[in-house]
């Protein structure tokens, strides 16, 4: 069985991470959803609504889950024997540092590095930029999926109420 990893910080999930879980979905016989941990930045939605909002949207698909994880994304990938970590790329800018992240996890675990080219639909979009674009008041229907909009401008106006 072939089990793949799909990580990032997802804050929140995009239609364009969406599109490589997909297409991972079709490649590998179980897809995880790793949501990195990382305490030193504070986003937009916690851990648990990322999460949640990634079980939401990935539900359709009965081989991928969600989990999240701290650390070297190797050693999950170990403690589940995970065998290949699945990465979007948007741009040649990606590539050279997902190039050097992926060389550095196989030389420590031997895991390996699948680069999805992006949908070109969504070669532009990244969290950062909905999340900006969606606090100046733009549309970014479209751009999330639906439960996640209504999520992500819940969210803004709360914060612009307060």
């Amino acid at each position: 069985m072939h089990v793949a990893v799909c990580p990032g910080s997802f804050d929140p999930v995009t239609n364009g991470h969406l599109d490589v879980f997909e297409r991972a979905a079709a490649m590998a016989d179980q897809v995880v959803v790793a949501v990195l941990v990382n305490e030193s930045k504070s986003g937009l939605f916690t851990i648990e609504e990322r999460m949640e909002m990634l079980r939401e949207v990935v539900q359709p698909y009965g081989n991928i889950t969600v989990e999240s994880f701290h650390g070297l994304l190797v050693d999950f990938c170990q403690e589940r024997g995970i065998t290949v970590i699945v990465k979007g790329l948007r741009a040649v800018s990606d590539f050279d540092y997902e190039l050097q992240m992926g060389q550095m996890n196989y030389r420590l675990a031997g895991v390996e590095t699948i680069f999805i080219t992006t949908n070109p639909l969504y070669s532009f979009l990244s969290s950062s930029l909905v999340k900006e674009v969606a606090k100046f008041g733009g549309d970014v229907s479209g751009l999330v999926p639906d439960a996640v909009l209504t999520r992500l401008r819940g969210r803004l106006s709360a914060r612009m109420g307060s």
